[in-house]
Parts: structure tokens; sequence; C-alpha cells
């Protein structure tokens, strides 16, 4: 197949469209990965993120479109290469171990594939083990596993292939807070070291931001945004986007003007400005994004507490205002209680657009996420 030797990108999907079993899981998506960045496409179940995933590592075929792996086109509609043929490493949400091997020679297999020795694939492996704590289950077969077990597994497995690709499907489902920090730390390393590219699917906003390079946002098979953590989560296109990539109010206000990184919006009677902006000087009354983060208990406005929750490090209020329910979140534990009183601020938002209806369209996340 045709090859582009001088390609910076270790994947690109150029206009790519799978369908199967008459629903079009993947439409009309088109993305590049440059080498060392790993990718994060985040979306809520059915978006196509597995379907994309399954694509790129060939156990799937696309109805429209290309696949391109470091300059190569490995896919199109009327031909591709098959799974072994394509430098990428996998980890599936169901594990997919060898019955009849231990944990530690399911490691070293990759890395003996690469040529290794036995003795040095196998401390190898041990060593990847351990970085996961998993090293004192060495000598088990998968049927000797916990799930979670197993997932570390096939997590370490992916990272002793060293391959130009990595392809995650929802890898840290099964995984402890703790355990998913290591994998996750040690994903970053490798990936640094090697310069290896990452395609990384989940539907856990928290982990998309803290991971990825930049972030894909799915919706019934279409990409609605793409960008960096800070650009989907501070600026997202629409009510949908804003929602899926972390805690958000949406109160209706009318955007006054904007210019110079500040926004003037009118709240209730009042006109407040404050950090943001808009693509326009004058609009009518906007869904307005305002983060936990960008609100403040005290000030000009006015509000009812409905309820308040203690987090530890900070507490959360949910604010009944003129312009629909806010949450704040504050530092520490709470100062006032449910049913008060209260002023409140902003310090930053974001106008929004409405999302075009789509398939997903009547599943909204609720107007604020605790």
């Amino acid at each position: 197949m045709p090859t582009d030797a001088t390609s910076p990108y270790v994947l690109e999907l150029r206009d790519l469209t799978v369908d199967y079993g008459g629903v079009t899981a993947v439409d009309h998506v088109s993305l590049r990965v440059p080498r060392g960045e790993v990718l994060a496409l985040l979306g809520p179940s059915g978006s196509g993120k597995s379907t994309l995933l399954h694509t790129v590592a060939g156990f799937r075929p696309p109805t429209r479109g290309e696949v391109w792996l470091k300059g190569r086109r490995v896919a199109t509609p009327e031909r591709a290469e098959p799974p072994e043929r394509r430098d990428v490493a996998v980890v599936f949400q169901s594990y997919a171990l060898w019955p009849h091997l231990s944990a530690l020679d399911t490691v070293a297999y990759p890395i003996r594939r690469k040529g290794s020795r036995r003795r040095t694939a196998r401390e190898e492996a041990l060593d990847i083990l351990d970085r996961l704590r998993i090293a004192h289950l060495a000598d088990r077969r998968p049927a000797e596993l916990s799930g979670g077990e197993q997932q570390r597994v096939g997590l370490a497995r992916a990272l002793a292939r060293q391959a130009s690709l990595y392809l995650f499907d929802e890898p840290t489902a099964h995984l402890d807070t703790h355990v998913r920090g290591v994998f996750l730390d040690q994903l970053v390393v490798r990936r640094e070291a090697s310069g290896a590219g990452g395609l990384y699917a989940t539907h856990d906003a928290e982990e998309a931001l803290g991971l990825a390079d930049r972030v894909a946002l799915l919706n019934a098979g279409r990409l609605v945004q793409l960008g960096t953590p800070q650009q989907v989560y501070a600026e997202p296109v629409d009510v949908w986007a804003a929602r899926l990539t972390g805690p958000a109010s949406v109160l209706e206000a009318a955007v006054l003007g904007a210019g110079g990184g500040r926004c003037a919006v009118s709240i209730a009677g009042k006109v407040v400005t404050v950090e943001g902006s808009a693509d326009t000087s004058v609009r009518d009354v906007v869904p307005l994004l305002v983060r936990p983060g960008w609100a403040h208990l005290g000030g000009e406005l006015r509000g009812r507490l409905q309820s308040v929750r203690f987090r530890g490090p900070h507490s959360d209020h949910v604010v009944e205002t003129a312009a629909g329910n806010l949450l704040i979140r504050e530092p520490g534990p709470p100062r006032q209680v449910a049913g008060a009183d209260v002023t409140w601020t902003l310090s930053r938002t974001w106008p929004l657009e409405r999302p075009l209806k789509s398939p997903d369209s009547t599943a909204q996340p609720p107007l604020v996420q605790l």
C-alpha cells in the first residue's frame, strides 16, 4: 500500500466511516496523532470509541475512508492489512489473556517477539509487573486472577510491546485509584522514552483531561470537538460538550459585550464583567457555562443555598439563582447551611451554543453534576 516516509504522524484517519448491523458507529471522522502524542477519545457508551479503536487495530474494516499508520496506508474499504502487520499494541476491556500462559510469560511474550532472549524478556517482564504492583502474581494463570488483576496483566503486556501506537479501550475501568495512577504514570514515561503515540478511549473526563495531550469528543460516532484538555474544558463548543468534560452549571444570561479577554453579562438585571470571551459584541440570552471554580460565595448576585456537601478538601454548594442552579466549589468545610439566603459572584464564564439534535440529545447529563 502507499507510504509517506516523511509523515510526522503515527496515525491518520481520513474521513473514516464504519457501519455494522445497520448502524453508523463512526461517522466521517478525520484525526491525526503526531509521534509522541496521546489523544483521548472521550464520549459516552455507544459514541463509537471502541469501534474506532478496533478499526485502527485491524479488527474491523472501514466502510469509507482510510487508516494510515506511520505514513503507510493500512486500511481502505477494499483492502486492509491484518492486525499482526500493524505496529500497534492493544489493551481490551475484556483483557484477552492467553489462558495457558502465566502472567510473567504473558508479559514476556511481546518482548521475545522483538528478538530478546528468554531470560532477558522475563527479567524485563518481571520489572513491568513489579511497577504495576503485581510481581507476586507472576506465576499465576488468568483463571487464578481476579478481574482487576487480569486487567493489570493486560496493561503490563501492552507496556511491554514496544509499539509505535498504543490503543487503550477503557483500560483502567477495573483498577483502584492507586493502581490507576501507577499505570498512567508508566504510560507517560514509556511514551516519552519511545516517542510512541497513543489513542486512549474513556468515558472518564478527569482521566482524559489529566492524561492526554489532546482530547477528541465523540457523540453518536461524530467528532464534536478536538482540542487540548484546557480548550475542551474551558471553551466547549456546546452544552453537551460542556457537561461531558466535567462538573458544569449552565445559566441563562445575556452577553452584553466582550473584548480583551473580558465578557460583560447580565444576570437577573445585574451586569457583571468577568474573564471570558464571546464571538460577537451583543447577543441574546444564551446558555452560560460556569465551572465550579468560576463562581464564589459573596458578591453582588443573590440566591438561595439548595444543598451543601462536604468533600474533604472542598465543599460543594448548589445555589438556586434567577438564572438557574449553580454549583460553587469552595475550599474547606461549608460556611453556610442549606436553605440560607446567600450572595455570589462570577470570576469567569463561557457562552455556549445549544447542541444540535442527535440520537443522544435526549440523554443529557443533569444541569449540575456533583
